[in-house]
């Protein structure tokens, strides 16, 4: 049925329709008095979701853009840096990192598994000539459902005493604390199409105070992702170059959405929708791919064992239109993903549960009693 698609992906995620309606408004001058009020609303908002008094500054780009601009502001070639990794994403700043000639030390872990924050402790422990000067973390691992304990691996950070705290948070704000000024988080990335609500093209950086004094003497080239420039103009309810006048209208009303259900009320509902759709996936006789004390509260990654990972994709696309990540690099084909952030609530995961149980059904899987993810995610809910 035409219109009828639902997304159950970790990003780009669904859409409320009143952020859709305020989108389809018609553009206004982007120095423009109007927009400048705008703008400065947003920014206050974007400062209430990431806990801070400090900047939150708006980018035309994409997590990975954002990422990008904290690594070129904040840094420079040659500069000693640990990366954790332990799914796609860490990789890729790993990667982002050796493009601009910096010394990158990779602490991993296998894909599914947690990074160890005491492996961060001894590397920082060691640095007695304070080399290291910064510390890049992926907090939700989207690529594999495990949420990293960052705030562990931040005080081993603030230990240190010079190296920066460089924090992927691209699909953990919003869904998970955040709380950028009570732990003295350095730089905080994330993007538009995940915990926000709205369609991608946004990226959005926080930055610290020990951040900006490091800004004065990193070396990196830059020019649209200079995060001075922006700050500049935000501080002026203003932007350096034209934004997306429409993407922001309708940050406009998501960040109201989000601010009238409150953090905290946030924060558990995604919390009940993760325990919920794990309960759900083991009902059916499925396992998660990480253990529930390390679950990302944005995506359930599942590894299923008797029937493969892309017909169940497949068959959920063309039997009831619902959208389902699958795994990346060595985990393509392996696993199969299911998104539970941002506009998420418990009608969309149990249809997803139920239609997944009658794929699982039509493509020949026994492991479970009828009806059993469904019980099992309407216990959680009823709780």
């Amino acid at each position: 049925m035409q219109d009828k698609h639902m997304l159950m992906i970790p990003g780009p995620t669904p859409v409320p329709e009143s952020v859709l309606l305020a989108m389809a408004k018609h553009p206004i001058g982007h120095r423009s008095g109007d927009f400048s009020q705008i703008i400065g609303e947003i920014t206050e908002n974007l400062k209430w979701l990431h806990q801070t008094q400090n900047d939150v500054l708006m980018l035309t780009a994409s997590g990975t853009g954002a990422m990008e601009a904290g690594i070129i502001n904040f840094l420079s070639a040659g500069d000693r840096v640990l990366v954790g990794n332990n799914g796609k994403f860490g990789e890729r700043w790993g990667k982002i990192s050796r493009a601009f000639g910096l010394e990158v030390e990779e602490i991993t872990a296998e894909w599914g598994k947690p990074l160890d924050p005491e492996a961060f402790k001894t590397k920082l422990e060691a640095d007695t000539d304070k080399s290291i000067k910064a510390v890049i973390i992926t907090h939700s691992e989207t690529s594999t459902g495990v949420l990293n304990d960052l705030q562990t691996i931040n005080s081993y950070v603030k230990a240190h005493g010079e190296a920066l705290i460089m924090v992927d948070a691209v699909t953990s704000l919003g869904a998970v604390n955040v709380p950028m000024d009570e732990w003295g988080l350095d730089m905080v990335a994330s993007g538009s199409q995940k915990g926000y609500m709205i369609p991608p093209g946004l990226g959005f950086v926080a930055v610290g105070s020990k951040a900006w004094k490091a800004y004065e003497t990193a070396t990196l080239p830059k020019f649209y992702l200079d995060l001075g420039a922006y700050k500049k103009a935000t501080d002026k309810s203003s932007s350096p170059f034209t934004p997306p006048v429409n993407l922001m209208y309708g940050l406009q009303v998501a960040l109201e959405m989000m601010k009238a259900e409150g953090l905290e009320a946030m924060f558990t509902r995604h919390q009940r929708l993760t325990q919920a759709t794990r309960a759900a996936v083991k009902g059916l006789g499925l396992s998660p791919f990480a253990a529930d004390e390390v679950a990302s509260y944005a995506v359930t990654a599942v590894m299923p064992s008797t029937v493969e990972a892309e017909a169940i994709r497949s068959t959920m696309k063309k039997e009831f239109d619902i959208a389902l990540a699958g795994g990346q690099d060595h985990l393509k084909g392996k696993i199969f993903r299911i998104g539970h952030l941002g506009f998420v609530s418990e009608r969309d995961v149990l249809t997803a549960i139920a239609a997944l149980e009658a794929t699982l059904q039509k493509l020949g899987h026994q492991g479970a009693t009828s009806g059993a993810g469904i019980a099992a995610a309407s216990q959680v809910f009823k709780s």
